[in-house]
This record gives structure tokens, C-alpha cells and sequence, in this order.
């Protein structure tokens, strides 16, 4: 169970807090009482679930880019945060390929960036108690063996995306060993599986996708309906992040695990095609599905991931299957479209949630 007395009233910088994961971590760090300070790029879609949830008092939102050396100095110099999350990137892997520079300056540049700026104004790390870089389960090298990754498998990337994420693990781990750790402050990473939930209308993305062609009245196109992903409802991570960050500036902060894979249950597997027949007979299509045609850039076939680590040192661990969290997430599209209050789904769908044992 996450702290409300630990959250309500920190100072917590979070980037990306106008994308999907950063829209919801937004919002439940808002219902912990917490003084959010983003920083991120406007949103790119309509709709988009920044705008879609109502913002806060205690939410200071800046639109900005974390390639702005000067932008993002004078954010952290005017939060003062003693928690920092990083979750802004480039985060499609299709879109890696079409711009893989682009790619590589936001996750690599922008995370240095943000380190950087921290490291540089002393006021700011007197007072910061723990830094949490977000990246994904992609950072890994996938021999599409099909076994799942845990925290010492080698990092590597076939794509763009992954790749840059890898290497942001690599630069952040340096920095901390440079820079924070000697100064007292704790600086983890936190791999994420495919996270699935309301309020995502990425480009590329399963969910969206097929929420798009059930509004239009078409045929679902999937590129890999074999392919195998790690499917966890997007409250799923969050709360291991917070709970993490919590564990991390502690009594045993110091014995933690740098890293942690945060996923579904061993064994807790879905194909693409399974988990879109479970989102299309929730959004109640008619059409179904039919394959890609032509050549599609290569994505990873089979991708797992280990979540034993989280589990032995937090006692965190996914509290809805894979199926579950596919239904939830057509829950809310359902609500959505239906035109309902949707701050009031969000948060029933989270109090949901923290009942769960």
C-alpha cells in the first residue's frame, strides 16, 4: 500500500506528465496530496487524456522539451523537488525507425539533460531525496528465446527506440555512480511491461488502434498477431514506481536493487491476437480483425519479462491478469465514449484497484 503521508505535500518533478503514463501518474500522485510540478511536450493526439482528466491546483504543468538545456534547468530550479520521475521520451517503436535521431536526442540527450540539471544547481540536490528514470521491458537483448528477462540480462535493441532506452539505463546507472550516489542520493531505473490502459490514443499502439477502427466502423489490422508481450494495467507500474521511490529513500534504500522489472505474473502471457479479440468484444465490434499487409519493420516476436526482484525486495506484484487488465482498459474506453465523467472513472477505476489484495 502506497504512503499518503510520504506524498501528500513533496515536491515531486515529473516529466511526461502530459503522455498516457504521466496523465495517470498525475493523477493519482494529485489524489496522494503530492505538489506536482510537470514538465513535457504538448500532447499530440485529440483526445488526449491530459485534457481529458481536469487538472489541478496543485499541478504546475510546463510545456516544454527536454532537449532544452535552459527550459529544463529553470523547471527544476523553480520546483525544488525532492522527487524526480522521468518519464518523458520518444516512445514509439515505429516511429524510431522514421526518426531514429530524434529518438535518440529525447531519450538519451533528454535524460542526461535532466540528470545534468539536477547535478548542477547544489540548493536542488540538498533537498532531493530519490530520482526514478522510467524506460521499458524493450531494453533488453532479445534472443526471442521466449524466456523472460530479469534486471542482469544484457541490455541491447534492435530498433531505435530500444536501443536509446538501453542506453539511457547505461548513462543513468554512470551518473549515479559519478555524481548522485557520492552526494546521497538514491537514482534507480524501473522496466515496465506493456502497459495498457484508458486514455491512450498513441499512434502504433494496440489499444488505440483498435478503438480507432471500432469508432470508424472497420476492420482491426494487426502487423503481429503471433508476437507475445507482458500485458499489465497501467496501475500496475505506477504503484511499483511510487512504492519504490518510497522503499528507496528508507531505512534499507541502500540495499535495493538499482533496477527493477515491473510485469504480469510468470506464465501470465498473451499473443497480440488473443488480447485483441478480449478488446474487441469489450469495445463490441462487429468487424474484428484481418493482417497487415506488405513488410512491416521488425518488432520483437516473443518479450517477457521477470518480476521476482520487485516482488522479493517491495512485495510488489501485478494484482489483475493480463485479462483483467484488458478489460478494465475497454471499461474505460466504454465510459469514455459514452460520455461520462471521466475523473470520476479514473478514480473509481483506482480505488478498485487499492481495494485488491
Amino acid at each position: 500500500m502506497i504512503s499518503t503521508s510520504f506524498w501528500a505535500g513533496r515536491r515531486v518533478l515529473l516529466t511526461g506528465h502530459t503522455g498516457f503514463k504521466g496523465s495517470w501518474l498525475a493523477f493519482c500522485l494529485d489524489r496522494l496530496g503530492a505538489e506536482v510540478f510537470g514538465f513535457a511536450l504538448t500532447p499530440e493526439t485529440q483526445p488526449n487524456l491530459f485534457t481529458v482528466l481536469p487538472r489541478s491546483q496543485r499541478l504546475t504543468s510546463w510545456i516544454g522539451d527536454i532537449q532544452d538545456e535552459k527550459a529544463l534547468a529553470d523547471a527544476v530550479e523553480t520546483a525544488r523537488p525532492s522527487i524526480v520521475i522521468h518519464m518523458a521520451a520518444q516512445a514509439l517503436v515505429r516511429r524510431s525507425y522514421r526518426a531514429p535521431c530524434d529518438t535518440v536526442q529525447a531519450n538519451v540527450t533528454g535524460t542526461v539533460n535532466l540528470l545534468e540539471a539536477l547535478r548542477g544547481n547544489d540548493a536542488v540536490m540538498a533537498e532531493l531525496d530519490a530520482i526514478l528514470v522510467v524506460t521499458t521491458d524493450k531494453v533488453y537483448r532479445n534472443a526471442e528465446s521466449g524466456q523472460p528477462f530479469q534486471e542482469n540480462s544484457p541490455l541491447g535493441g534492435h530498433d531505435p527506440y530500444s536501443a536509446s532506452k538501453a542506453a539511457a539505463e547505461i548513462l543513468t546507472e554512470s551518473w549515479a555512480r559519478s555524481f548522485f550516489t557520492p552526494a546521497g542520493v538514491p537514482v534507480a531505473t524501473a522496466r515496465a511491461g506493456n502497459v495498457v490502459g484508458g486514455g491512450d490514443w498513441s499512434e502504433d499502439r494496440l489499444i488505440p488502434d483498435l478503438w480507432r477502427a471500432v469508432k470508424a466502423g472497420e476492420t482491426a489490422v494487426l502487423r503481429n498477431p503471433a508476437a507475445t508481450r507482458p500485458w499489465q494495467l497501467v496501475l500496475e507500474p505506477l504503484y511499483g514506481y511510487l512504492g519504490y521511490i518510497e522503499a528507496l529513500t528508507g531505512p534499507r534504500g541502500s540495499k535495493l536493487p538499482r533496477a527493477l522489472n515491473f510485469g504480469p505474473a510468470a506464465g501470465d502471457i498473451l499473443t497480440v491476437s488473443e488480447a485483441s479479440d478480449i478488446v474487441l468484444t469489450g469495445l463490441g465490434s462487429k468487424r474484428g480483425w484481418a493482417l497487415a499487409e506488405g513488410a512491416q519493420p521488425h518488432e520483437a516476436a516473443q518479450l517477457a519479462l521477470d518480476a521476482g526482484l520487485a516482488e522479493r525486495t517491495l512485495g510488489w506484484r501485478a494484482k489483475l491478469d493480463s485479462r483483467e487488465a484488458l478489460r478494465w482498459s475497454t471499461e474505460w474506453y466504454r465510459a469514455f465514449d459514452a460520455g461520462r465523467d471521466m475523473a470520476n472513472i479514473t478514480s473509481e477505476q483506482i480505488d478498485r484497484y487499492e481495494a485488491l489484495t
